[in-house]
């Protein structure tokens, strides 16, 4: 769950910065720009994502050693490339695609180990 948590508030980060209006030149227009992002209920809960992926890893923590559970992290990186994909369209370079595919075969490896 912690996995979970994580690319669902880096999907709801992207999302809504796609639909916000462009970020102005000037430092006054940044930060009201960032202000009105994080005030945005949607955004808000990618911060309460962020605490109940925190709250999973704690709980993971009581049960499983941390050189196991760690590398398992690095799946949110595969997940949140697959939704770049599918859901915004990203387009992925074939380095990228060489990367993710090795992090899947050191999470096998690791697995198996």
């Amino acid at each position: 769950m912690t996995v979970v948590f994580t690319v669902y508030g880096q999907v709801v980060i992207k999302f809504r910065i796609l639909q916000a209006d462009p970020v102005g030149d000037s430092l006054q227009q940044k930060v009201m720009f960032l202000v009105k992002l994080l005030l945005d209920p949607w955004i808000i809960s990618s911060f309460f994502g962020a605490f109940l992926a925190s709250l999973c890893w704690m709980a993971a923590m009581t049960r499983l050693p941390m050189s196991l559970a760690y590398p398992f992290t690095s799946l949110a990186f595969v997940l949140v490339t697959i939704v770049g994909i599918v859901f915004f369209r990203e387009e992925v370079r074939l380095g990228q695609t060489i990367g993710i595919g090795f992090v899947i075969l050191g999470l096998i490896v690791i697995a198996r180990a």
